[in-house]
């Protein structure tokens, strides 16, 4: 009986979901979609026969998009937790705090690499520090201004790129990181390439006026790091319309 009222919960959870992403892309054309068993007027709908038949492709063409977003929207719940996790201590401690524990904690880092490692280690350790801090701040800030637009354009691509520039600035220097970093990246660049940037010839205008190596690295997970902040901002986005609190 547990597991039968777990699974009921489960699927009516789904089915909430779907009926309310569903209702948001009715809502782009049509009015009066969403909620309509908390509105007096009801869900509207059309009174002409071309108006119903309009209606009808619309709400077609939904479930195909609902169910290539759905999947989507669950990744965002998931990743609006951690974001949540994220902005609940950075409004905590304030900017201030977040680039003090950054400082503190990167200087100290820099402190034991200049005792321990290589002076091209010190210089590593110490250069991703800068990039992650200089990153953070920026990230804070966004997504505390201008809105959800602000926090989604700004706010998460910052986030991303504290994350994904520090080890590769810190490779710049270090040759143990450089082998580990450098042919993945390298990996990941040719499959990019080959499978996502094919349109328009614009693998082969990269590859004729860019080369990998050095700086180039760092461009290359900068340009890397941005739009996934875009993406991962954006499936948040979609999970507050499905599942707003």
């Amino acid at each position: 009986m547990a597991t039968r009222s777990r699974s009921g919960g489960l699927f009516g959870a789904i089915a909430v979901d779907l009926r309310r992403l569903h209702e948001t892309w009715m809502e782009l054309v049509f009015p009066r979609q969403r909620e309509s068993a908390h509105s007096v007027l009801g869900k509207w709908t059309p009174n002409t026969t071309t108006g119903r038949v309009g209606y009808r492709l619309w709400g077609a063409v939904g479930v195909l998009v609902v169910a290539l977003l759905y999947p989507l929207a669950l990744f965002g719940v998931m990743t609006r937790f951690y974001a949540r996790k994220f902005d609940g201590t950075a409004t905590r401690i304030g900017i201030l705090g977040v680039v003090a524990i950054s400082v503190v904690l990167w200087g100290a880092l820099t402190v034991f690499a200049r005792l321990r490692f290589s002076f091209a280690g010190f210089v590593a350790v110490g250069a991703a520090g800068v990039v992650a801090t200089v990153s953070a701040a920026p990230a804070v800030v966004f997504s505390r201004v201008g809105g959800r637009a602000t926090t989604v354009l700004l706010g998460y691509p910052f986030g991303t790129t504290a994350v994904f520039l520090p080890p590769v600035v810190a490779a710049l220097y270090s040759p143990t990181l450089a082998n580990a970093v450098f042919p993945q990246s390298e990996s990941l660049a040719i499959w990019i390439l080959d499978n996502v940037l094919y349109v328009g010839g614009v693998n082969e205008y990269l590859r004729s006026q860019y080369s990998l190596r050095g700086l180039g690295y760092v461009g290359m997970w900068f340009g890397i790091a941005v739009p996934l902040g875009w993406t991962l901002g954006s499936v948040v986005t979609l999970a507050d319309l499905i599942r707003p609190k």
